[in-house]
């Protein structure tokens, strides 16, 4: 019977199986081969017919011999093991191995489990012997292949706390499930979602805890030792190059951005020392340079742990994968096809062709299939009847809402509270207002004036005068009455770029200014642009040159200002780009990752809840280090920094990055935006009330504190409990002294202690990994599709910094033509334009915030129950924001031509929508 089963249920998938089915069990013509065939089908049955074998419990490779045992109180258990068929792995359908695991399938010989108790053997006090079976395949289909396999489990062996997996195939496999059927009180899942490694890469079996969170200090007795060697594994020995099946996390500084063997002009400094402090990346463990000791070899594909990377199902239209083949092609193909990289856009209708008519391409370079116009059917269209294909650009929802958006000083004003970068903003104050002192790490005091030394960047007081500002603000008050209202704010990029001016320049067709840009805050609650101050520090035997321009009524002002609005929008692109989204999400959350793994069990409840928050983003990371970040890479080719762009981040994180500032209430009161206030929403006033990204924010972070504290204070309600959790200390003193190790001796790390001081530091991570990251990523498309909106790049300088006479002239006679030069090239903006494209769109599988229980979580009544409350509130959220964008007296979201705020909504369709706010940074 069992023989026949097995021929129904998988002979018939594969005619190559078929045969070598029947090869196996009738016999070949001559006779010889039945006999044994048969002899190993009985064999395997009889086993599990008896079912009382006693396998090894052991985390090394070799297996120990273990006599039967014999029990007269037994309990029957079915294992039921779910897995995914994946691309290129395990039931890929690819190659000779395929072959030889499906023959291995049909024997029930490819998937070995072994159950481990909780307890320990009353008699030896030892681990009790684990209880082993082969598992094999009884359906197949699209979505999932299960594995069965029944066990007879002696009353007395306890609970079961994990399950030894060992993989037989010749390939890697992504188990999802087991399930344990059987037991009194019900059955025992065990959740995977992850891959296990073919044991002809690996002899070591994967372990799985089963559901149930453990502190430490409460792990059953017979857990305790395979607790601490898993995470002895997960930790590694620092010592080689990581191969591609493991899963050891440890860190590296970032030395494998540069490329100094192929040619020395990509060689970049390492990011991760006194001199660039940054926050660490994960060890790959590849060799040095051969003309560069300090900087690590590239190659075509970068080590992450494992259990990293996608999944890599076969419905998963989109993934790591996905973007970096899109990258990959569509960018050297839209290269061919625009030969001078240099080439400006001749005009605005040139621009908006991009939307209208698109580019025509040669035939994209690798995709025979037509893998792109598959996946990326917004980007890449074929054109009918021709051999071309066309990239081509779906109008931002800006432009299609009002084509002359990007032209209005009033939008460029609103975007700085409901843009892609809501970050940088902050309050103008005076040495009078101590009180905001008390609370502002980031000060920006009146009158205006530069930190650096001016022995080298030249006087430190700003061109942006109390008469000047006075004059702008057209008598409605005095700068004094301004400040104490809070009515002045600030976009101050002066200090931080200043020092990389003369770089720069360096660096042919590009530009940098240090600059500052004074807004204020009209009656109507909306802001106004008063004056963009441009410096040049002294260079080139020339003195320090600074400039303000203004709003004005004459037509050469009025392009002067346009120009310089244009350099600034550069500086935002850059500084939103590699500071509020790279280094404050993508780049200071893997440390936490690192330390999460190499810390925390599998099993202990902090692990788990933090774990949705970190799904992917080592792999996007990765990707971004193989072609964004690196040298010559997009950021570098596109960005105004150029080739110093990482060393500015590095920069950036030395001079502002403070964890606890991360925390959105604390970010807001450094910034000025918000004052402290027990009797308001949130325990906050905020100094601009409607503030799109603060509003919405605040609500998603209080519903994510309370979710957080509920918990936390569930797991740990004895706060004695944190000083004693051994993991969890480990945990958050890995982070600040290795992870963030330039900034360890840091007095503003916070302590952990009490619950109280956990839930502010894991609602931090999540809020950094969901809303803050949401907020920077999903609007990208939106306001920079159109890139006069937002250029990524200054190529000239102003008019009027040591003009020529001809110089001059040219601009009086055709200031346009001065704009469309110091925008992007053709070839730079429609590459961000369709890099942008992509990394703003939602995959078809997201995990969106609070849309879906953890399986680990459903397991617990209490923590389901705060679930349930969490979810609820971000479904409540979705209504407020509708509500809020509604509203005619919020001019920063409502009005003519006005794109609603919808970036912290928590929920998406699939593609670019501008809004869904995921667990983790997976784009």
């Amino acid at each position: 019977m069992f023989i026949t089963q097995l021929h129904q249920s998988h002979s018939s998938q594969n005619p190559f199986l078929l045969h070598l089915h029947k090869t196996f069990i009738e016999g070949n013509s001559n006779g010889k081969g039945n006999g044994n065939a048969s002899r190993i089908i009985s064999v395997h049955h009889s086993f599990h017919k008896k079912a009382k074998y006693v396998g090894v419990r052991s985390m090394a490779s070799n297996i120990k011999a273990v006599a039967s045992t014999a029990s007269k109180e037994v309990s029957s258990v079915k294992a039921i093991v779910i897995v995914k068929p994946t691309i290129g792995g395990l039931l890929s359908n690819l190659g000779i191995d395929r072959g030889l695991d499906d023959i291995k399938d049909l024997l029930g010989e490819t998937l070995i489990l072994e159950l481990v108790s909780t307890e320990l053997d009353p008699n030896t006090g030892l681990e009790k012997d684990t209880i082993r079976g082969y598992a094999h395949r009884t359906s197949q289909e699209e979505a999932e292949v299960k594995y069965e396999t029944s066990f007879e489990v002696p009353i007395d062996f306890g609970p079961i706390g994990a399950v030894f997996v060992e993989n037989e195939h010749h390939k890697e496999m992504y188990l999802q499930d087991i399930i344990l059927n059987g037991f009194p009180n019900g059955p025992v899942r065990v959740n995977c979602n992850s891959w296990v490694h073919s044991k002809y890469d690996n002899p070591q079996k994967r372990v799985f805890f089963a559901n149930k969170s453990y502190l430490p200090s409460q792990t059953p007795r017979g857990l305790r030792n395979l607790r601490e060697e898993e995470l002895g594994i997960l930790q590694g020995n620092g010592q080689g190059e990581r191969k591609s099946f493991e899963r050891v996390y440890d860190y590296d500084t970032y030395n494998d951005l540069g490329d100094p063997d192929t040619s020395v002009d990509l060689k970049r400094p390492v990011l991760g020392s006194k001199e660039h402090p940054y926050p660490r990346r994960c060890r790959t463990g590849r060799p040095r340079c051969d003309t560069d000791p300090l900087s690590e070899k590239r190659g075509s594909k970068i080590y992450i742990p494992r259990d990293e990377a996608f999944s890599e199902a076969k419905q998963v239209a989109f993934s790591t994968k996905t973007v970096r083949s899109a990258l990959h092609m569509v960018i050297p193909t839209l290269e061919a096809a625009i030969i001078d990289e240099d080439l400006r856009f001749p005009n605005f209708a040139a621009v908006d062709s991009l939307f209208n008519e698109g580019i025509k391409l040669p035939s994209l370079k690798n995709d025979n299939k037509g893998f792109l116009k598959t996946l990326l059917p917004r980007l890449v269209k074929a054109i009918t009847n021709t051999a071309n294909d066309v990239l081509h650009f779906e109008a931002p929802e800006t432009v299609d809402r009002d084509k002359f958006f990007w032209f209005k000083d009033e939008e460029f004003a609103r975007q700085t509270l409901a843009g892609v970068n809501p970050h940088s903003i902050k309050l103008v104050t005076d040495d009078d207002q101590t009180y905001v002192k008390q609370h502002m790490n980031i000060m920006q005091e009146w009158p205006l004036k530069s930190k650096l030394d001016p022995k080298i960047y030249g006087p430190q007081d700003s061109a942006i005068t109390t008469e000047l500002v006075e004059r702008e603000m057209r008598g409605l008050m005095t700068v004094k009455e301004a400040i104490s209202q809070k009515k002045l704010f600030i976009i101050d990029y002066h200090d931080l770029f200043l020092p990389y001016v003369s770089k720069v320049r360096q660096i042919e067709g590009t530009t940098l200014y240090g600059s500052r840009t004074l807004l204020f805050l009209t009656p109507d609650g909306t802001l106004w642009p008063l004056a963009i101050e441009l410096t040049r520090p002294p260079m080139d035997g020339k003195p320090q040159w600074k400039q303000v321009f203004t709003p004005c009524w004459d037509s050469t002002s009025v392009w002067l200002w346009r120009l310089a609005k244009a350099h600034v929008l550069a500086h935002e692109s850059s500084y939103h780009q590699l500071v509020s989204h790279w280094l404050r999400t993508h780049c200071a959350t893997e440390p936490y990752i690192i330390a999460t793994n190499r810390q925390l069990s599998e099993m202990h409840p902090i692990y788990r809840l933090l774990h949705p928050h970190f799904r992917y983003t080592m792999d996007i990371n990765a990707l971004a280090r193989e072609i964004l970040i690196n040298g010559g890479g997009i950021f570098e080719k596109s960005f105004t920094p150029g080739k110093y762009s990482m060393e500015l981040s590095s920069f950036a994180y030395d001079q502002e990055w403070q964890f606890n500032l991360q925390a959105l209430p604390a970010d807001l009161i450094s910034r000025g935006m918000a004052i402290e206030d027990p009797t308001a929403p949130y325990g906050l006033q905020l100094t601009i009330e409607d503030y799109p990204y603060a509003n919405d924010g605040l609500l998603l972070w209080d519903s994510m504190k309370e979710w957080v504290s509920d918990y936390v204070n569930h797991y740990y309600p004895n706060p004695s409990l944190i000083e004693s959790d051994q993991e969890l200390q480990a945990w958050w003193t890995e982070i600040r002294i290795v992870g963030h190790g330039d900034k360890k001796d840091e007095p503003w790390w916070p302590i952990l202690k009490t619950p109280k001081d956990l839930i502010e530091i894991i609602t931090t991570i999540v809020w950094v990994t969901s809303g803050h990251h949401a907020a920077v990523n999903f609007g990208q498309y939106t306001y920079t599709g159109y890139f006069p909106n937002r250029p990524t790049i200054s190529r000239t300088n102003m008019p009027t910094e040591d003009p020529s006479k001809e110089a001059w002239k040219t601009f009086l006679k055709k200031p346009e033509g001065a704009l469309l030069q110091c925008f992007p090239s053709q070839m730079q903006a429609t590459r961000m334009m369709a890099v942008m494209d992509i990394l703003s769109s939602h995959s078809p599988e997201e995990e969106y915030i609070g849309e879906k229980i953890e399986p680990t979580w459903a397991e617990n009544p209490v923590i389901k129950v705060a679930f349930e409350r969490f979810s609820g509130r971000l479904m409540e959220l979705e209504g407020t924001i509708d509500e809020r964008n509604a509203n005619k007296d919020l001019k920063n979201r409502n009005g003519a031509g006005v794109v609603p705020y919808e970036l912290l909504k928590p929920f998406s369709p699939p593609g670019v929508t501008g809004k869904g706010v995921p667990y983790s940074i997976s784009i």
